[in-house]
């Protein structure tokens, strides 16, 4: 059904984009910071093993905790913005993830309170990932149902851009605390990330107040109210009508879940690590050169949202997987020169390729529900591939170079993710409007008046 937009009362372009945006980027800043922590510090900060990888291995688990979490928050939060509104579920989320973030900044450590260090880094961690499900994909649909029909796929990119922004902001304020002595890092530089993040939740709420309720919503919300008839359920229905494209929707996640995530952590990790597990490099320069990289992704991420509302989501799409099963196979056999500029050429290489792919996919994958079922549907289906994706996959690059010694394994994992991937995107429907109206008849030519 289409909704007419009063161009009038239309929120600006600009402010749809700070909007959706602006959580996302929170998002992924909190975690890439908890990532990029989890890497370099948390091993010695909660998680006092004995063993240094182990350490880093555990603090790499908690990592995998929020992903877990994620799609019970895409199930939570998918409910309230299907039944009670995009926007009140856009600021339960954020609320929480900023709470989280903040609190962690203030935890204390292993060597001050024990044990209880750890659990209440896990449970905040939790927090981290109920809030995570309900963030990008309240914050996708919200954006895509303020867009024009022939827009969606540019629109759906400001969220799409939240993560490496995010993750930009991540690595400027990790870059700027390891200029700080290693023992100050440690000891209290780590938390000024975890401090700022939280402070942000406030220029978030102001930006989001000024935004109405998206027009898709309304209108269902005005349906409803006339029918009168009972609540909608939409997460039951969403799985009992469509559980099929919940799934696809997943398997297409996996493998760009697991390629950025093992790029933005796990190479971290395995590059500064001491040999035989890692390279040994000094962080600094691994850290700028990520930067350079999620620039690249995010451009990248425009880019290609741009091109889906003119060629299609499903073309753009399987290029950009196709061009990431590449980069994973090629990428450690050019990091095994052990150099500064063998790893950031890796890493620019597999962000810019993986940007092609995940610029389309918030909208691709909205586009593929109605819109009662699109926040639940579209919050379960990615966070579920992000689950068996990114979540783990940092852990289990870190466990397969701890057994074979072998970084190229890695790539063939990652590699064999995004196969899973490629044949989900084969499967299911093209959904961008232009490329839909080619394929419809053309209409019948007017027959002449007759006098």
């Amino acid at each position: 059904m289409a909704v007419h937009r009063d161009a009038s009362h239309s929120p600006s372009v600009l402010r749809i984009g700070m909007a959706a945006g602006v959580g996302t980027s929170l998002e992924f800043y909190d975690f890439a910071i908890y990532g990029t922590a989890a890497a370099l510090v948390f091993g010695d900060v909660f998680f006092e093993t004995g063993d240094a990888w182990f350490g880093t291995f555990m603090s790499l688990a908690t990592f995998a905790i929020g992903f877990l979490m994620a799609p019970l928050g895409a199930a939570l939060f998918g409910s309230i913005g299907d039944r009670r509104g995009r926007k009140v579920a856009l600021f339960a989320a954020f609320v929480l993830m900023g709470v989280a973030t903040l609190g962690m900044g203030l935890l204390p450590s292993y060597a001050a309170v024990g044990i209880a260090a750890p659990i209440m880094l896990i449970l905040l961690r939790l927090c981290h990932g109920l809030a995570r499900g309900g963030e990008n994909a309240g914050a996708a649909v919200f954006a895509i149902e303020h867009a024009p029909a022939n827009r969606r796929g540019l629109f759906g990119s400001f969220v799409a851009i939240g993560s490496p922004v995010g993750v930009i902001l991540a690595n400027v304020a990790f870059a700027l605390v390891l200029l700080l002595p290693e023992s100050s890092v440690t000891s209290w530089g780590w938390r000024i990330p975890f401090l700022v993040g939280g402070l942000v939740v406030v220029i978030g709420l102001w930006i989001r107040k000024g935004v109405t309720e998206s027009p898709d919503f309304q209108a269902m919300a005005k349906a409803d109210e006339a029918e009168q008839g009972p609540p909608r359920m939409p997460l039951r229905e969403v799985l009992r009508t469509n559980w099929r494209r919940v799934a696809l929707t997943a398997g297409v996640n996996i493998g760009l879940n697991a390629s950025t995530f093992a790029l933005a952590t796990f190479m971290l990790s395995y590059a500064t690590a001491d040999a035989p597990e890692g390279l040994g490099l000094p962080r600094q320069p691994i850290v700028n050169g990520s930067l350079i990289a999620l620039l690249c992704h995010a451009l990248m991420n425009v880019a290609s949202a741009w091109l889906s509302d003119r060629v299609g989501r499903k073309p753009v799409m399987i290029t950009g997987a196709v061009l990431s099963l590449v980069s994973a196979l090629a990428m450690f056999h050019i990091t095994s020169s052990g150099t500064v500029t063998a790893v950031n050429t890796a890493v620019i290489i597999g962000f810019t390729v993986t940007g092609l792919l995940f610029g389309p996919m918030y909208t691709y994958f909205a586009e593929l529900y109605p819109r009662e079922q699109r926040q639940s549907g579209l919050g379960i289906g990615f966070h579920v591939g992000a689950v068996l994706g990114g979540g783990i996959s940092p852990m289990i690059a870190n466990r397969i170079i701890s057994s074979t010694g072998d970084a190229l394994n890695v790539g063939y994992y990652l590699a064999a993710l995004l196969v899973v991937s490629l044949l989900c995107l084969f499967c299911l429907p093209e959904t961008a409007p232009a490329r839909l109206r080619r394929h419809l008849p053309a209409a019948p030519e007017p027959v002449p008046a007759v006098d």
